[in-house]
């Protein structure tokens, strides 16, 4: 049984912890905050339960596999409720578009409705197209250890897979050569800011988010999202994982490139020769491992070579009904803006807030997300440039003059919020800094705004023996899917005990 130390409580670090603890490891968590989940979580603020994080679930296997692996099955202690309609799209010049959940050919029929036969055959395409994506790349550059390309040149199926991955196709270019609808574009677009990235320049491979996402369907926890966090953390404590919260890792040592403990805020050596780092690789690499160690030199040049994720600006709004009308939103809801170009030029060009924004709205109908009668609980997520102060845009005192100009936005939009407005709170990309530990608020660490992002992401295995990394900074990426992937490659590598 080996000794393992983990750097981090956020949904990597722990769903890593419950399946090495499920392989006899003595496993303990070190988590700064007072609580797990990092950015993954469900937070109440009066009546009103928001999730802050993640606003919904998908590939729900990912995280069904690691339950049934560790001893239990999520449904015993979770209940996924389907999202239908998954989501609701609005467009400037007034039309909808609603995506049905689990159901491409009834998707089909919605743009079909709404934009004509052609559009409706050109998403069928884009569909079939993602599929093959998915197909080509899920197993051998999602689900398995990434640590250079050039292995992958053993693969005799290479060229082919290269012809459909088209590494150096950017997602708009492929939306272009599809002959997408212009509002069909405008969502397709929308999967590059799953990554934080630009579509741009964002890889086509991206597209695969569309087959994911008619495929395994949008799903809700009932509760909130927050709730998967609970609930690793009650998995790993059955399992014998010990938490330390409210405690900070100030280095993680290492002699002659190997681990051999990590040294806390508060003074004390904790001695092991396995690390589980589930902390920003910016913040591992530059902050945690000395400078003096040569094995960190390649990822920390890598993440020099690094594109930044964009942040996020977000809104928790409760919503008294009694005070006005409500405009009775879906679960998951897309107001473009007319020109969405531009949103990507300020963003990452200019390094400004956007000044007509995407607007996404989470609505969920859970009654167990507020208390009381006529009430409903928004998270609003608009995307925003990093807080770089010097260098960028400085967040730490635009916020509430940035708050206002949203809420007059969904005003604007016909959303009737000012009216019914019981609770708002906001946070910015340097709030996201603050208590996530997520440098500049990049909520998914490094973007993939280039062919070679995917080699640019930390790997699992570090070239430091016996240092490992989980989380969204990492391979395969962010987002509670592929953060739940990553552990389950690095339980892989550590092994039994």
């Amino acid at each position: 049984m080996a000794k393992i130390l983990i750097v981090g409580a956020g949904i990597g670090g722990m769903s890593a912890g419950a399946r090495l603890a499920k392989l006899g490891h003595q496993v303990t968590v070190y988590e700064k905050s007072d609580q797990s989940g990092g950015k993954c979580r469900t937070e109440w603020f009066g009546n009103y339960a928001f999730d802050t994080g993640p606003s919904l679930l998908t590939l729900p296997a990912v995280y069904r596999d690691l339950f049934l692996k560790t001893g239990k099955r999520i449904e015993h202690v979770l209940k996924l409720e389907p999202v239908d309609p998954a989501f609701n799209y609005n467009f400037s010049d007034g039309k909808k578009l609603v995506f049905p959940n689990l159901s491409n050919p009834n998707t089909y029929l919605e743009i079909e409705k709404i934009f004509g036969n052609e559009a409706s055959k050109s998403w069928q395409e884009l569909i079939k197209r993602a599929e093959r994506m998915w197909d080509v790349s899920r197993e051998q550059f999602v689900e398995s250890e990434l640590r250079s390309f050039w292995p992958l040149l053993k693969n005799r199926n290479l060229i082919g897979q290269i012809r459909e991955i088209s590494p150096f196709t950017s997602l708009r270019a492929i939306s272009n050569k599809l002959q997408l609808d212009p509002h069909l574009k405008m969502i397709v677009d929308r999967y590059a800011t799953y990554t934080g990235s630009d579509p741009r320049t964002a890889p086509a491979v991206l597209l695969t988010i569309a087959f994911i996402e008619s495929t395994f369907g949008a799903w809700h926890i009932k509760g909130g999202i927050g709730q998967l966090s609970v609930a690793i953390q009650n998995r790993c404590e059955e399992l014998g994982v010990k938490f330390e919260f409210n405690t900070g890792v100030d280095e993680i040592s290492i002699e002659r490139d190997k681990v051999n403990g990590i040294i806390l805020e508060d003074g004390r050596f904790i001695e092991s020769n396995i690390v589980v780092t589930n902390a920003d690789a910016e913040i591992v690499y530059n902050k945690l491992v000395s400078k003096n160690v040569k094995s960190a030199n390649f990822e920390r040049r890598k993440l020099s070579k690094a594109t930044k994720s964009l942040a996020g600006f977000s809104l928790l709004l409760g919503l008294d009904n009694s005070k006005g009308k409500s405009p009775q939103l879906n679960h998951h809801n897309v107001f473009f803006p007319e020109n969405y170009d531009n949103e990507f030029e300020e963003i990452f060009t200019k390094k400004i807030p956007v000044t007509d924004p995407t607007i996404y709205i989470c609505a969920p109908n859970d009654e167990n997300m507020v208390k009381g009668d006529n009430k409903e609980a928004w998270f609003v997520l608009v995307n925003a440039p990093r807080h770089e102060p010097g260098f960028g845009w400085d967040w730490s005192r635009s916020g509430p003059e940035y708050a206002k100009k949203i809420v007059s936005k969904l005003d604007q939009l016909g959303l009737n919020v000012s009216a019914r407005l019981d609770l708002v709170k906001f946070r910015t990309p340097a709030d996201l800094e603050s208590y996530a530990n997520a440098p500049g608020g990049s909520i998914y660490g490094t973007s993939s705004n280039s062919a070679r992002s995917a080699f640019l992401r930390a790997r699992n295995r570090s070239k430091t023996k016996g240092l490992f990394c989980v989380g969204g900074s990492t391979h395969p990426g962010g987002g509670l899917p592929l953060v739940g992937i990553s552990a389950e490659i690095v339980s892989k590598l550590i092994g039994k005990a």
